[in-house]
């Protein structure tokens, strides 16, 4: 299965813009989970959702990798 995450951390940020490239790229809009949030903690609704169902083998597109991360 292919998963796509992106986050955005601020209200000028746009999360659809990112959402957008991601379906661009193939992703099913279904499999495509988000945050809007701060990268200061990995508790995050969308990526905590993602993490739960992610199994050996799939694979998950990030459009920044420091999206995905702590800063």
């Amino acid at each position: 299965m292919i998963y796509g995450y992106c986050r955005v951390s601020t209200k000028h940020q746009n999360l659809q813009r990112k959402v957008d490239a991601l379906i661009d790229h193939g992703i099913n809009p279904r499999f495509i989970f988000s945050d809007k949030y701060s990268g200061k903690t990995l508790d995050r609704e969308g990526l905590n959702e993602l993490l739960a169902i992610l199994k050996p083998g799939d694979i998950l597109v990030v459009k920044e990798i420091d999206r995905l991360s702590l800063k």
